[in-house]
């Protein structure tokens, strides 16, 4: 979506593209989540990460262009960002070519859609994942193995 966007991270274009495909109803690809009903707490991990590889490379275009539709989703329909959204900048800047973009999506859910699946055989039961998280306040400060 951001290449097809262009390297218009600052002009209007972007914002219109966007704004184009809401108003025809159109999906942004890496919004909304169906269990997530604000901001999902690995996409704030990986918006960082996106940042750090753009300036690491020397070129933050699209991490920008990704943090101003991001605001813009904010702003017009009150969506947050998933965790997949961050993830596309930073495969594009890491230099994995865009058609394993998607098999490296799957390929790291295999393993919990295994599970899932196994879970759900055994008990002979749909299982739909409903689960709020109780642990520790985020962020938390990372912690190098050597000191822990």
């Amino acid at each position: 979506m951001l290449i097809a966007i262009g390297e218009d991270a600052d002009g209007g274009r972007l914002d219109a593209v966007i704004r184009g495909m809401l108003a025809r109803h159109q999906k942004v690809p890496g919004f909304g989540h169906r269990v997530y009903r604000t901001e999902d707490p690995r996409a704030t991990h990986l918006r960082q990460m996106s940042r750090e590889i753009g300036q690491q490379k020397g070129n933050t275009r699209w991490f920008e262009m990704s943090q101003r539709i991001e605001a813009l989703m904010k702003r017009e329909k009150q969506i947050d960002a998933n965790v997949d959204f961050y993830s596309a900048s930073m495969y594009y800047m890491l230099g994995i070519p865009i058609d394993l973009f998607t098999p490296i999506f799957a390929v790291s859910r295999m393993s919990g859609w295994t599970a899932h699946v196994l879970e759900q055989l055994a008990n002979n039961r749909l299982i739909r994942p409903r689960a709020e998280y109780t642990g520790p306040p985020y962020p938390q400060t990372f912690v190098p193995l050597e000191q822990r």
